[in-house]
Protein backbone atom coordinates (compact mmCIF):
# COMPACT_ATOMS: atom_id res chain seq x y z
CA UNK A 1 0.00 0.00 0.00
CA UNK A 2 1.36 3.48 -0.86
CA UNK A 3 2.47 5.64 2.08
CA UNK A 4 0.29 8.69 1.34
CA UNK A 5 -2.46 7.24 -0.83
CA UNK A 6 -4.75 4.82 1.06
CA UNK A 7 -5.22 2.50 -1.89
CA UNK A 8 -5.45 -1.26 -1.94
CA UNK A 9 -2.90 -2.66 -4.28
CA UNK A 10 -0.13 -2.02 -6.76
CA UNK A 11 -1.43 -0.91 -10.15
CA UNK A 12 0.72 -1.10 -13.26
CA UNK A 13 1.98 2.28 -14.47
CA UNK A 14 0.82 3.53 -17.85
CA UNK A 15 3.18 2.99 -20.74
CA UNK A 16 4.18 5.82 -23.10
CA UNK A 17 2.75 5.82 -26.61
CA UNK A 18 5.96 6.96 -28.23
CA UNK A 19 9.71 6.65 -27.84
CA UNK A 20 10.98 9.34 -25.45
CA UNK A 21 14.52 10.81 -25.42
CA UNK A 22 16.93 9.20 -22.95
CA UNK A 23 16.84 12.15 -20.52
CA UNK A 24 13.06 12.01 -20.29
CA UNK A 25 13.06 8.24 -19.89
CA UNK A 26 15.63 8.48 -17.09
CA UNK A 27 13.63 11.22 -15.33
CA UNK A 28 10.44 9.16 -15.68
CA UNK A 29 12.18 6.18 -14.10
CA UNK A 30 13.33 8.27 -11.14
CA UNK A 31 9.87 9.81 -10.77
CA UNK A 32 8.24 6.37 -10.68
CA UNK A 33 10.79 5.07 -8.14
CA UNK A 34 10.01 8.00 -5.83
CA UNK A 35 6.28 8.50 -6.36
CA UNK A 36 5.31 4.84 -6.75
CA UNK A 37 5.87 3.75 -3.12
CA UNK A 38 4.69 7.12 -1.75
CA UNK A 39 1.54 7.76 -3.81
CA UNK A 40 0.86 4.60 -5.82
CA UNK A 41 1.80 6.63 -8.90
CA UNK A 42 0.68 5.14 -12.24
CA UNK A 43 2.64 7.68 -14.33
CA UNK A 44 -0.43 9.23 -15.92
CA UNK A 45 1.74 12.20 -16.96
CA UNK A 46 -0.95 14.59 -15.73
CA UNK A 47 -0.19 14.80 -12.00
CA UNK A 48 -2.74 16.45 -9.67
CA UNK A 49 -1.30 15.55 -6.26
CA UNK A 50 -1.15 19.14 -4.96
CA UNK A 51 -4.85 19.69 -5.63
CA UNK A 52 -5.95 16.35 -4.15
CA UNK A 53 -4.24 16.49 -0.74
CA UNK A 54 -1.40 14.28 -2.02
CA UNK A 55 -3.72 11.32 -2.58
CA UNK A 56 -3.56 10.17 -6.18
CA UNK A 57 -7.06 10.29 -7.76
CA UNK A 58 -5.98 7.69 -10.32
CA UNK A 59 -6.50 5.13 -7.54
CA UNK A 60 -10.23 5.62 -8.22
CA UNK A 61 -11.38 2.59 -10.27
CA UNK A 62 -13.40 4.92 -12.50
CA UNK A 63 -10.41 7.20 -12.97
CA UNK A 64 -12.48 10.23 -11.86
CA UNK A 65 -10.38 13.40 -11.61
CA UNK A 66 -12.92 15.91 -10.27
CA UNK A 67 -14.51 14.27 -7.26
CA UNK A 68 -16.52 11.23 -6.20
CA UNK A 69 -19.33 9.57 -8.09
CA UNK A 70 -22.88 9.35 -6.78
CA UNK A 71 -22.08 6.02 -5.15
CA UNK A 72 -19.42 7.42 -2.79
CA UNK A 73 -19.50 6.10 0.78
CA UNK A 74 -17.16 6.41 3.79
CA UNK A 75 -16.82 2.63 4.02
CA UNK A 76 -15.82 1.39 0.59
CA UNK A 77 -15.77 1.87 -3.15
CA UNK A 78 -18.86 0.28 -4.68
CA UNK A 79 -16.91 -0.70 -7.81
CA UNK A 80 -14.15 -2.44 -5.85
CA UNK A 81 -15.33 -3.19 -2.32
CA UNK A 82 -11.85 -4.23 -1.20
CA UNK A 83 -10.62 -0.63 -1.26
CA UNK A 84 -11.87 2.66 0.24
CA UNK A 85 -13.46 5.36 -1.87
CA UNK A 86 -10.34 7.31 -2.79
CA UNK A 87 -12.28 10.54 -3.35
CA UNK A 88 -13.89 10.28 0.08
CA UNK A 89 -10.37 10.05 1.52
CA UNK A 90 -9.24 13.04 -0.58
CA UNK A 91 -12.14 15.16 0.68
CA UNK A 92 -11.58 14.00 4.25
CA UNK A 93 -7.88 14.92 4.25
CA UNK A 94 -8.45 18.18 2.33
CA UNK A 95 -10.96 19.38 4.93
CA UNK A 96 -8.64 18.34 7.75
CA UNK A 97 -5.78 20.34 6.20
CA UNK A 98 -7.97 23.32 5.28
CA UNK A 99 -7.30 22.74 1.57
CA UNK A 100 -10.88 21.98 0.47
CA UNK A 101 -10.98 25.17 -1.63
CA UNK A 102 -8.51 23.56 -4.04
CA UNK A 103 -11.07 20.85 -4.82
CA UNK A 104 -13.29 23.39 -6.60
CA UNK A 105 -10.88 23.79 -9.51
CA UNK A 106 -12.21 22.04 -12.60
CA UNK A 107 -9.40 19.69 -13.58
CA UNK A 108 -8.82 18.48 -17.14
CA UNK A 109 -9.15 14.95 -18.46
CA UNK A 110 -6.02 12.99 -19.14
CA UNK A 111 -3.92 14.07 -22.10
CA UNK A 112 -3.20 10.51 -23.19
CA UNK A 113 -0.23 11.66 -25.26
CA UNK A 114 1.49 12.24 -21.90
CA UNK A 115 0.45 8.94 -20.32
CA UNK A 116 3.49 6.97 -19.19
CA UNK A 117 5.77 9.99 -19.25
CA UNK A 118 7.13 12.17 -16.44
CA UNK A 119 5.66 15.37 -15.02
CA UNK A 120 8.74 16.71 -13.25
CA UNK A 121 10.28 17.86 -16.52
CA UNK A 122 7.23 20.01 -17.26
CA UNK A 123 7.44 21.52 -13.78
CA UNK A 124 11.15 22.30 -14.21
CA UNK A 125 10.53 23.90 -17.60
CA UNK A 126 7.77 26.09 -16.16
CA UNK A 127 9.96 27.05 -13.19
CA UNK A 128 12.68 28.05 -15.64
CA UNK A 129 10.23 30.25 -17.54
CA UNK A 130 9.13 31.96 -14.28
CA UNK A 131 12.74 32.55 -13.29
CA UNK A 132 14.74 31.47 -10.24
CA UNK A 133 15.06 35.02 -8.91
CA UNK A 134 11.31 35.59 -9.01
CA UNK A 135 10.61 32.23 -7.41
CA UNK A 136 13.02 32.74 -4.50
CA UNK A 137 11.72 36.26 -3.93
CA UNK A 138 8.12 35.00 -3.84
CA UNK A 139 8.92 32.15 -1.47
CA UNK A 140 10.88 34.44 0.86
CA UNK A 141 8.35 37.28 0.88
CA UNK A 142 6.31 37.81 4.05
CA UNK A 143 3.13 38.99 2.34
CA UNK A 144 0.09 36.81 2.89
CA UNK A 145 -0.42 34.44 0.00
CA UNK A 146 2.96 35.12 -1.61
CA UNK A 147 4.16 31.52 -1.29
CA UNK A 148 0.96 29.98 -2.68
CA UNK A 149 0.92 32.53 -5.51
CA UNK A 150 4.50 31.69 -6.42
CA UNK A 151 3.89 27.95 -6.36
CA UNK A 152 0.74 28.44 -8.42
CA UNK A 153 2.75 30.25 -11.09
CA UNK A 154 4.80 27.07 -11.46
CA UNK A 155 2.21 24.31 -11.11
CA UNK A 156 -0.95 25.84 -12.55
CA UNK A 157 0.22 26.04 -16.20
CA UNK A 158 1.29 22.39 -15.93
CA UNK A 159 -2.03 21.09 -14.59
CA UNK A 160 -4.19 23.51 -16.65
CA UNK A 161 -3.02 23.34 -20.26
CA UNK A 162 -4.07 25.98 -22.79
CA UNK A 163 -6.73 23.69 -24.30
CA UNK A 164 -8.54 23.42 -20.93
CA UNK A 165 -7.94 26.46 -18.65
CA UNK A 166 -10.09 25.19 -15.80
CA UNK A 167 -10.64 27.28 -12.69
CA UNK A 168 -12.72 27.39 -9.49
CA UNK A 169 -14.99 30.27 -10.55
CA UNK A 170 -18.68 30.36 -11.42
CA UNK A 171 -19.31 30.82 -15.13
CA UNK A 172 -22.76 32.29 -15.71
CA UNK A 173 -24.29 30.96 -18.94
CA UNK A 174 -24.46 33.55 -21.68
CA UNK A 175 -27.93 32.26 -22.45
CA UNK A 176 -29.30 34.06 -19.35
CA UNK A 177 -29.35 37.27 -21.39
CA UNK A 178 -31.39 35.62 -24.13
CA UNK A 179 -34.70 33.80 -24.40
CA UNK A 180 -34.85 30.36 -22.73
CA UNK A 181 -33.84 27.62 -25.14
CA UNK A 182 -36.36 25.09 -23.83
CA UNK A 183 -39.78 24.95 -22.21
CA UNK A 184 -38.21 23.41 -19.12
CA UNK A 185 -35.88 26.38 -18.77
CA UNK A 186 -38.69 28.85 -19.47
CA UNK A 187 -40.95 27.45 -16.75
CA UNK A 188 -38.19 27.22 -14.19
CA UNK A 189 -37.18 30.82 -14.87
CA UNK A 190 -40.84 31.86 -14.58
CA UNK A 191 -40.91 30.48 -11.04
CA UNK A 192 -43.25 27.57 -11.71
CA UNK A 193 -42.97 24.37 -9.68
CA UNK A 194 -42.02 22.00 -12.47
CA UNK A 195 -42.68 18.29 -12.87
CA UNK A 196 -40.48 16.09 -15.03
CA UNK A 197 -40.68 12.33 -15.34
CA UNK A 198 -38.66 9.46 -16.64
CA UNK A 199 -39.60 6.94 -19.33
CA UNK A 200 -37.64 3.72 -19.64
CA UNK A 201 -36.12 3.23 -23.13
CA UNK A 202 -37.09 -0.03 -24.85
CA UNK A 203 -34.88 -3.10 -25.06
CA UNK A 204 -35.67 -3.64 -28.75
CA UNK A 205 -36.74 -1.80 -31.90
CA UNK A 206 -40.36 -1.92 -30.78
CA UNK A 207 -41.11 1.62 -29.57
CA UNK A 208 -44.91 1.34 -29.25
CA UNK A 209 -44.92 0.96 -25.46
CA UNK A 210 -42.52 3.88 -25.05
CA UNK A 211 -44.63 6.06 -27.35
CA UNK A 212 -47.73 5.16 -25.35
CA UNK A 213 -45.97 6.16 -22.14
CA UNK A 214 -44.84 9.45 -23.71
CA UNK A 215 -48.42 10.26 -24.78
CA UNK A 216 -49.67 9.20 -21.33
CA UNK A 217 -47.33 11.59 -19.51
CA UNK A 218 -47.50 14.43 -22.04
CA UNK A 219 -50.37 16.36 -20.34
CA UNK A 220 -48.82 16.07 -16.87
CA UNK A 221 -45.13 16.91 -17.19
CA UNK A 222 -42.95 19.63 -18.66
CA UNK A 223 -40.21 17.31 -19.87
CA UNK A 224 -39.45 13.60 -20.09
CA UNK A 225 -36.06 12.09 -19.27
CA UNK A 226 -34.63 9.16 -21.17
CA UNK A 227 -32.01 7.23 -19.28
CA UNK A 228 -28.66 6.34 -20.83
CA UNK A 229 -28.20 2.59 -20.29
CA UNK A 230 -28.71 2.61 -16.48
CA UNK A 231 -26.96 -0.09 -14.46
CA UNK A 232 -24.54 -0.38 -17.40
CA UNK A 233 -27.07 -2.47 -19.33
CA UNK A 234 -27.75 -1.58 -22.98
CA UNK A 235 -31.10 -0.21 -24.11
CA UNK A 236 -32.18 2.11 -26.91
CA UNK A 237 -29.99 5.21 -26.80
CA UNK A 238 -31.14 8.33 -25.01
CA UNK A 239 -30.69 10.52 -28.10
CA UNK A 240 -32.84 8.21 -30.25
CA UNK A 241 -35.62 8.23 -27.63
CA UNK A 242 -35.27 12.01 -27.36
CA UNK A 243 -35.75 12.38 -31.12
CA UNK A 244 -38.90 10.23 -30.99
CA UNK A 245 -40.21 12.45 -28.18
CA UNK A 246 -39.54 15.60 -30.22
CA UNK A 247 -41.50 14.06 -33.10
CA UNK A 248 -44.41 13.49 -30.68
CA UNK A 249 -44.35 17.10 -29.53
CA UNK A 250 -42.83 16.34 -26.12
CA UNK A 251 -39.75 18.02 -24.71
CA UNK A 252 -37.02 15.50 -23.86
CA UNK A 253 -34.15 15.59 -21.40
CA UNK A 254 -31.34 13.66 -23.04
CA UNK A 255 -29.05 11.94 -20.56
CA UNK A 256 -25.36 11.55 -21.33
CA UNK A 257 -23.37 9.06 -19.24
CA UNK A 258 -19.63 9.67 -19.11
CA UNK A 259 -19.05 5.93 -18.80
CA UNK A 260 -19.76 5.38 -22.50
CA UNK A 261 -18.28 8.56 -23.98
CA UNK A 262 -14.98 9.65 -25.37
CA UNK A 263 -14.39 13.38 -25.72
CA UNK A 264 -14.72 13.08 -29.51
CA UNK A 265 -17.97 11.11 -29.33
CA UNK A 266 -19.43 13.52 -26.77
CA UNK A 267 -18.92 16.62 -28.87
CA UNK A 268 -20.26 15.08 -32.07
CA UNK A 269 -23.29 13.65 -30.23
CA UNK A 270 -24.41 16.95 -28.71
CA UNK A 271 -24.02 18.75 -32.02
CA UNK A 272 -26.23 16.09 -33.61
CA UNK A 273 -28.72 16.17 -30.73
CA UNK A 274 -29.07 19.94 -30.96
CA UNK A 275 -29.68 19.67 -34.72
CA UNK A 276 -32.47 17.15 -34.03
CA UNK A 277 -34.23 19.49 -31.59
CA UNK A 278 -32.87 18.31 -28.23
CA UNK A 279 -32.64 21.31 -25.90
CA UNK A 280 -32.11 19.76 -22.45
CA UNK A 281 -29.06 17.68 -21.57
CA UNK A 282 -28.41 15.93 -18.25
CA UNK A 283 -24.74 15.10 -17.67
CA UNK A 284 -24.00 12.13 -15.41
CA UNK A 285 -20.97 9.96 -14.67
CA UNK A 286 -23.04 6.79 -15.08
CA UNK A 287 -23.15 3.48 -13.23
CA UNK A 288 -19.96 1.46 -13.32
CA UNK A 289 -19.73 -1.59 -15.54
CA UNK A 290 -19.47 -3.46 -12.20
CA UNK A 291 -23.28 -3.16 -11.98
CA UNK A 292 -23.80 -4.55 -15.46
CA UNK A 293 -24.11 -8.11 -16.67
CA UNK A 294 -21.27 -10.32 -17.90
CA UNK A 295 -19.22 -10.04 -19.97
CA UNK A 296 -18.34 -6.69 -18.43
CA UNK A 297 -16.61 -3.85 -20.19
CA UNK A 298 -13.66 -1.89 -18.90
CA UNK A 299 -14.14 -0.84 -15.27
CA UNK A 300 -10.88 0.90 -14.41
CA UNK A 301 -11.17 4.32 -16.06
CA UNK A 302 -13.48 6.70 -17.92
CA UNK A 303 -12.24 9.13 -20.56
CA UNK A 304 -14.14 12.10 -19.13
CA UNK A 305 -16.22 12.63 -16.01
CA UNK A 306 -19.54 14.48 -15.57
CA UNK A 307 -17.91 17.75 -14.50
CA UNK A 308 -15.58 17.68 -17.50
CA UNK A 309 -18.60 17.06 -19.74
CA UNK A 310 -20.31 20.15 -18.29
CA UNK A 311 -17.17 22.23 -18.85
CA UNK A 312 -16.79 21.07 -22.46
CA UNK A 313 -20.48 21.56 -23.35
CA UNK A 314 -20.69 24.98 -21.70
CA UNK A 315 -17.71 26.19 -23.71
CA UNK A 316 -19.13 24.74 -26.92
CA UNK A 317 -22.37 26.65 -26.34
CA UNK A 318 -21.12 29.92 -24.83
CA UNK A 319 -17.70 30.28 -26.47
CA UNK A 320 -18.40 28.45 -29.72
CA UNK A 321 -15.32 26.26 -29.40
CA UNK A 322 -14.55 22.59 -29.62
CA UNK A 323 -12.18 21.14 -27.04
CA UNK A 324 -9.33 21.29 -29.56
CA UNK A 325 -9.91 25.03 -30.07
CA UNK A 326 -11.68 24.91 -33.43
CA UNK A 327 -14.44 27.47 -33.88
CA UNK A 328 -18.09 26.40 -34.09
CA UNK A 329 -19.68 28.88 -36.47
CA UNK A 330 -23.22 27.99 -35.36
CA UNK A 331 -22.92 26.89 -31.71
CA UNK A 332 -25.50 24.49 -30.26
CA UNK A 333 -28.15 25.73 -27.83
CA UNK A 334 -29.11 23.67 -24.81
CA UNK A 335 -30.09 23.83 -21.13
CA UNK A 336 -27.43 22.01 -19.12
CA UNK A 337 -28.23 19.83 -16.13
CA UNK A 338 -26.45 17.48 -13.77
CA UNK A 339 -27.30 14.84 -11.21
CA UNK A 340 -27.03 15.62 -7.51
CA UNK A 341 -26.74 13.06 -4.71
CA UNK A 342 -27.84 14.41 -1.31
CA UNK A 343 -27.29 11.05 0.42
CA UNK A 344 -24.19 9.72 -1.34
CA UNK A 345 -21.66 10.59 1.38
CA UNK A 346 -20.83 13.35 3.86
CA UNK A 347 -23.24 16.20 3.11
CA UNK A 348 -20.45 18.81 3.19
CA UNK A 349 -18.52 16.82 0.59
CA UNK A 350 -21.58 16.52 -1.63
CA UNK A 351 -22.34 20.25 -1.38
CA UNK A 352 -18.81 21.08 -2.54
CA UNK A 353 -19.19 18.61 -5.38
CA UNK A 354 -22.50 20.24 -6.38
CA UNK A 355 -20.90 23.70 -6.31
CA UNK A 356 -18.18 22.45 -8.64
CA UNK A 357 -20.82 21.23 -11.08
CA UNK A 358 -22.57 24.60 -11.01
CA UNK A 359 -19.27 26.40 -11.56
CA UNK A 360 -18.55 24.10 -14.51
CA UNK A 361 -21.88 24.81 -16.21
CA UNK A 362 -24.83 23.02 -14.56
CA UNK A 363 -28.02 25.14 -14.72
CA UNK A 364 -30.36 22.61 -13.15
CA UNK A 365 -30.07 19.59 -10.87
CA UNK A 366 -32.14 16.44 -10.86
CA UNK A 367 -31.33 14.68 -7.61
CA UNK A 368 -31.06 11.03 -6.82
CA UNK A 369 -34.14 9.50 -5.18
CA UNK A 370 -35.13 11.18 -1.90
CA UNK A 371 -36.99 9.35 0.87
CA UNK A 372 -35.89 11.46 3.85
CA UNK A 373 -36.86 15.14 3.77
CA UNK A 374 -35.06 15.93 7.04
CA UNK A 375 -31.66 15.02 5.60
CA UNK A 376 -32.70 16.84 2.43
CA UNK A 377 -32.98 20.01 4.55
CA UNK A 378 -29.40 19.55 5.74
CA UNK A 379 -28.19 19.17 2.16
CA UNK A 380 -30.10 22.28 1.03
CA UNK A 381 -28.59 24.24 3.93
CA UNK A 382 -25.08 23.22 2.85
CA UNK A 383 -25.90 24.18 -0.73
CA UNK A 384 -27.11 27.58 0.52
CA UNK A 385 -23.85 28.11 2.44
CA UNK A 386 -22.00 27.69 -0.84
CA UNK A 387 -24.03 30.48 -2.41
CA UNK A 388 -25.34 28.51 -5.37
CA UNK A 389 -29.08 28.26 -4.61
CA UNK A 390 -29.70 31.27 -6.85
CA UNK A 391 -27.47 29.85 -9.60
CA UNK A 392 -29.14 26.46 -10.16
CA UNK A 393 -32.68 25.07 -10.31
CA UNK A 394 -33.21 21.99 -8.13
CA UNK A 395 -35.63 19.19 -8.96
CA UNK A 396 -35.95 16.48 -6.33
CA UNK A 397 -36.05 12.84 -7.40
CA UNK A 398 -39.15 10.83 -6.40
CA UNK A 399 -39.71 7.11 -6.95
CA UNK A 400 -43.05 5.46 -6.12
CA UNK A 401 -42.19 2.11 -4.54
CA UNK A 402 -44.09 -0.67 -6.27
CA UNK A 403 -43.37 -3.33 -3.66
CA UNK A 404 -41.24 -4.19 -0.65
CA UNK A 405 -38.78 -6.23 -2.72
CA UNK A 406 -37.89 -3.19 -4.84
CA UNK A 407 -37.60 -1.00 -1.73
CA UNK A 408 -35.27 -3.49 -0.05
CA UNK A 409 -33.14 -3.85 -3.18
CA UNK A 410 -32.78 -0.09 -3.61
CA UNK A 411 -31.84 0.35 0.03
CA UNK A 412 -29.22 -2.41 0.04
CA UNK A 413 -27.83 -2.47 -3.48
CA UNK A 414 -28.19 0.90 -5.22
CA UNK A 415 -25.34 3.35 -4.40
CA UNK A 416 -26.39 6.81 -3.21
CA UNK A 417 -29.92 5.87 -2.09
CA UNK A 418 -31.03 5.96 1.54
CA UNK A 419 -34.44 4.66 2.59
CA UNK A 420 -35.33 5.21 6.27
CA UNK A 421 -36.26 2.13 8.30
CA UNK A 422 -39.75 3.49 8.95
CA UNK A 423 -40.50 3.54 5.20
CA UNK A 424 -39.08 0.04 4.74
CA UNK A 425 -41.28 -1.08 7.64
CA UNK A 426 -44.35 0.50 6.04
CA UNK A 427 -43.67 -1.35 2.80
CA UNK A 428 -43.05 -4.61 4.64
CA UNK A 429 -46.33 -4.25 6.53
CA UNK A 430 -48.10 -3.40 3.26
CA UNK A 431 -46.72 -6.60 1.76
CA UNK A 432 -48.36 -8.58 4.56
CA UNK A 433 -51.64 -6.73 3.97
CA UNK A 434 -51.48 -7.10 0.18
CA UNK A 435 -51.52 -3.37 -0.64
CA UNK A 436 -47.85 -2.61 -1.47
CA UNK A 437 -48.56 -0.48 -4.55
CA UNK A 438 -51.03 1.78 -2.77
CA UNK A 439 -48.68 2.25 0.17
CA UNK A 440 -45.85 3.14 -2.24
CA UNK A 441 -48.06 5.77 -3.88
CA UNK A 442 -49.05 7.26 -0.51
CA UNK A 443 -45.41 7.52 0.53
CA UNK A 444 -44.60 9.34 -2.73
CA UNK A 445 -47.53 11.75 -2.24
CA UNK A 446 -46.45 12.51 1.34
CA UNK A 447 -42.89 13.20 0.24
CA UNK A 448 -44.03 15.53 -2.55
CA UNK A 449 -46.18 17.54 -0.12
CA UNK A 450 -43.16 18.11 2.10
CA UNK A 451 -40.83 18.86 -0.81
CA UNK A 452 -43.17 21.51 -2.19
CA UNK A 453 -42.57 23.57 0.96
CA UNK A 454 -38.77 23.49 0.72
CA UNK A 455 -37.08 26.78 -0.05
CA UNK A 456 -34.65 26.44 -2.94
CA UNK A 457 -36.54 23.58 -4.61
CA UNK A 458 -38.16 24.33 -7.98
CA UNK A 459 -39.64 20.99 -8.96
CA UNK A 460 -39.69 17.22 -8.80
CA UNK A 461 -38.42 14.52 -11.10
CA UNK A 462 -40.52 11.34 -10.97
CA UNK A 463 -38.59 8.15 -11.71
CA UNK A 464 -41.21 5.43 -11.92
CA UNK A 465 -38.77 2.72 -13.09
CA UNK A 466 -41.12 0.90 -15.48
CA UNK A 467 -44.31 1.97 -13.64
CA UNK A 468 -45.07 5.01 -15.82
CA UNK A 469 -48.85 4.50 -15.65
CA UNK A 470 -48.86 5.65 -12.01
CA UNK A 471 -47.32 9.06 -12.79
CA UNK A 472 -50.57 10.79 -13.92
CA UNK A 473 -52.29 9.87 -10.66
CA UNK A 474 -49.37 11.13 -8.57
CA UNK A 475 -49.32 14.45 -10.45
CA UNK A 476 -53.12 14.84 -10.26
CA UNK A 477 -53.29 14.20 -6.53
CA UNK A 478 -50.20 16.28 -5.72
CA UNK A 479 -51.05 19.32 -7.83
CA UNK A 480 -54.83 19.10 -8.28
CA UNK A 481 -54.50 18.64 -12.02
CA UNK A 482 -57.22 17.01 -14.09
Amino acid sequence: MPVFTPGRRYQNPFMPFKREPFKKRALAKIELIVKGPLFGCRMCGNCLLQETAFICPMECPKGLRNGPCGGSTPEKCYVDESRPCIWYKIYERSYKLGREGLLLEVLPPLDWEKAGTETWGDVLEQAKSVGAKKIFAGLAARETGSVSKTLDSIFRPVRQPAWWQGDSLYHAPKAVRLEPVSELERRLKAGEFVVAAEVTPPLSLNTEKMKQNIELLKPYVTAINFTDSPSASPRMSSWACSKLAVDLGVEPVMQIAARDRTRVGLQSEVIGGAALGVRNILCITGDSMALGTSPRGRMDIVDIDAIQILWILRRMRDEGKYLDGREIKTPPKYFLGAAASPFASNIKFQALREQKKVNAGAQFFQTNVVFDTDILDEWLNEIAKRDILDKVYIMIGITPLKNYKIASYMSDKVPGIFIPKKILKRMEDAKDKGNEQEEGVQIALELIEKIKTKQGVQGIHIMAVGWEEIVPRIVRESFNRK
